[in-house]
């Protein structure tokens, strides 16, 4: 494999924020700190799940800035330079490369939809512009364009990809990619985005995994990963199942949708283990509360993630 340094662990990183909406440091600290003492492979800052659709630039950078520090060279940074069109992304790239991260991960561009000539375009300029490892980021559901393996590894082949996050959702492409890749000699480092089928990526080939739920239990998905690199599917399938239930904190929401019922689930879990002083969400998306909250309790603890006898945390 080309790309040996990102593999394995990923976690896409949830930020902390306090009551004002400003990043919480300290909670930000703590648990970077606990994904890394895991034993995680890498980390990825301003991603989905680190709600960078909501952020401005200045709150980017300063998260950007943030994370580098605390890091400190323990683990490989992975950034996102999400945004709308491929100038803009450019400009992203150069900033995220200033404050030292090790790799860039982008979507195709989204608003202004383009073709797959337009889709690969952008990332050969974005390589052009820059010299660090750069993910391409599948993301359909949000930038509302697939992108196709054989372009993938065709940009791998070229030097112009050195991974690709797949948040697709579609497991028969993502499999497709992996044997494309495969008999073109790895070029592409292949990060799953799923949380509940991790163990099916991992058996048909795949390099790692890039689950948001990791932040609320890094070592199961630590522990998955490597039964996975010793051969052991049983001990796989045991992990997985434990995170498939643990997932279930995102099932059920009433009050939110989206961003709101999905990181917003991962937030207060976080704040109800502790981790997090606040399950604060970036505007317009609000917090969870009320039965929102004891659902996602009560599954944190028949996972053991929580006391049971543990009084609920509250605003």
């Amino acid at each position: 494999m080309a790309n040996k340094q990102f593999y394995g662990v990923i976690p896409p990183v949830v930020v902390p924020l306090d009551n004002e909406r400003n990043l919480d440091v300290k909670s930000f600290e703590r648990s970077i700190n606990r994904m890394i003492e895991a034993g995680v492979n890498g980390l990825f800052i301003m991603g989905s799940s680190g709600e960078v659709a909501f952020m401005n630039d200045a709150q980017r950078y300063e998260l950007l800035g943030e994370a580098v520090r605390i890091v400190d060279g323990r683990v490989p940074v992975l950034a996102g330079i999400i945004d709308m069109e491929t100038l803009r992304v450019i400009e992203q790239a150069k900033r995220a490369q200033e404050y030292g991260v090790d790799a860039l991960v982008a979507t195709a561009p989204f608003y202004a939809l383009g073709g797959p000539r337009e889709n690969e375009r952008h990332f050969r300029l974005i390589r052009e512009a820059c010299d660090l490892p750069l993910f391409a980021y599948d993301l359909p559901v949000c930038v509302h364009t697939k992108l196709e393996p054989e372009m993938l590894v065709r940009l791998g082949r070229d030097g112009v990809l050195q991974g690709v996050k797949d948040s697709s959702g579609d497991d028969v492409q993502f499999r497709w990619l992996v044997l494309l890749n495969e008999d073109a000699g790895h070029p592409l480092s292949l990060l799953t985005g799923h949380e509940v089928a991790v163990d099916g990526a991992l058996l048909g080939g795949a390099d790692g995994s890039v689950p948001g739920l990791a932040n609320v239990n890094p070592c199961a998905y630590v522990r998955m990963q490597q039964a996975a690199e010793q051969g052991d599917w049983q001990k796989v399938k045991e992990e997985q199942d434990l995170l498939a239930r643990l997932m279930w904190v995102t099932r059920g929401i009433v009050k939110e949708v989206g961003f709101g019922a999905g990181v917003g689930a991962f937030k207060t879990a976080l704040w109800q283990m502790g981790v997090f002083d606040t399950n604060q969400m970036r505007e317009p998306v609000q917090p969870l509360d009320g039965s929102d909250v004891a659902h996602i309790a009560r599954v944190l603890a028949e996972c053991g993630m929580l006391d049971p006898s543990m009084p609920l945390r509250t605003r």
